[in-house]
């Protein structure tokens, strides 16, 4: 099944994107990644290789190596990413998207000119550390601290569940440098060989190639001059980078769930059951066209507010509302592709076994599904 682009939104330039990612991932990711799944881990030279074809520098400044674009630029990147069939290889590739925007965004000149060109050239590796063993996405209650001493911070507390953890070279960190709640929140960006912190692997359900762990900071003193921003500001900051990782989860989803249905389809196709293909009953057609709906109404969604966001827009809650419903989608798609494969959908090695495993992150990654739905609702004012 071919997508056939809307040309209201898309350029001959994204098609020729769109056609660069999908070989990138096909030729350079695909091929390995039952290897990379069972190791738990890819090579690193695959960050540069990505930097090389200009997949890690869409959309941070021009200055730094970076690539001016547009949303739509952005969500095919995400969604293409999905024709390498492992969320754990794709989460792990651009975890910077998610850890370096901060240090584009809100870090002083001479921060971003320290970090950003490194991390856009695929030679060092971006994290983003928030979550804490106390809670998740409710960052305000967040309770790793920061002192002021002289020029430096002494950091205290940890993290858990962050993506390249185990090898990122920098962290883009929320702690506590004030009082109670989202206004005593800062940012700090901290190397990965400062003394005092150290790291645990964490084994996940899903997402096995990409390294999960647990960090530990144990007074660990980070210069001054690495605050992102202004102190007390962290939260604003975060709030921003949010919404650019849920519309990016929304259209990464919409992708994998793509790609279940192409493997659903070729699988039904050949596939021979009481004396015809699989596509040949009603019930394996049904499933295919539903699957194919959502996928439809998942597009509408991204594609609309892919324009909004272009044309200045700050549609908070509708992002929240796409992140909610194409996770939905991925997790509808996935299912319905493991069944309609039926034994072979349950055996290691098939994407959509691996995708299956995968899915459930993406309802809980960025925001949950519930905290998502409460912040829909204040935006409806109920």
């Amino acid at each position: 099944m071919l997508q056939t682009p809307n040309t209201r939104y898309y350029s001959p330039d994204h098609e020729a994107f769109r056609a660069t990612v999908r070989r990138f991932f096909e030729t350079e990711v695909a091929p390995h990644v039952n290897e990379w799944d069972e190791a738990g881990s890819f090579p690193r030279d695959l960050y540069r290789k990505a930097a090389d074809v200009g997949l890690l520098q869409l959309g941070f400044p021009e200055a730094y190596g970076g690539i001016s674009c547009d949303a739509f630029f952005r969500m095919i990147l995400c969604e293409e990413r999905a024709w390498g069939g492992s969320g754990g290889v794709a989460s792990g590739l651009f975890s910077h998207t998610i850890g370096a925007p901060p240090i584009a965004v809100a870090g002083s000149d001479e921060l971003k000119a320290r970090v950003l060109p490194g991390i856009l050239s695929g030679e060092k590796i971006a994290a983003l550390a928030i979550t804490e063993p106390s809670g998740g996405s409710d960052v305000a209650q967040l309770t790793t601290t920061a002192r002021r001493e002289g020029d430096h911070y002494v950091v205290n507390g940890g993290k858990l569940f962050i993506t390249s953890g185990m090898r990122a070279d920098y962290f883009t960190v929320a702690v506590r440098t004030g009082g109670p709640g989202a206004g005593g929140v800062s940012l700090l960006m901290i190397e990965g060989d400062t003394p005092g912190l150290t790291r645990l692997p964490l084994k996940k359900m899903g997402w096995w190639a990409s390294d999960t762990a647990e960090l530990f900071f144990a007074d660990c003193r980070v210069p001054a001059s690495h605050l992102i921003g202004q102190e007390g500001q962290g939260f604003a900051v975060l709030m921003r980078n949010f919404n650019h990782e849920r519309l990016a989860l929304a259209a990464a989803a919409c992708g994998y769930a793509r790609v279940c249905l192409h493997d659903a389809l070729e699988w039904a196709a050949q596939r021979r059951t009481f004396g015809k293909t699989l596509s040949q009953h009603q019930v394996i057609r049904h499933k295919l066209v539903d699957m194919a709906t959502r996928i439809e109404a998942t597009r509408a969604m991204l594609d609309d507010l892919a324009a909004r966001l272009d044309d200045g827009g700050s549609p908070v809650a509708q992002i929240a509302m796409v992140k909610n419903f194409a996770t939905q989608t991925f997790q509808f798609c996935a299912d319905q592709a493991v069944q309609i494969l039926g034994g072979m959908g349950f055996m290691r090695g098939t994407r959509v076994e691996r995708l299956y495993r995968e899915v459930k992150v993406m309802t809980i990654g960025g925001g949950a599904e519930e905290v998502m739905k409460d912040l829909i609702a204040k935006r409806l004012g109920v």
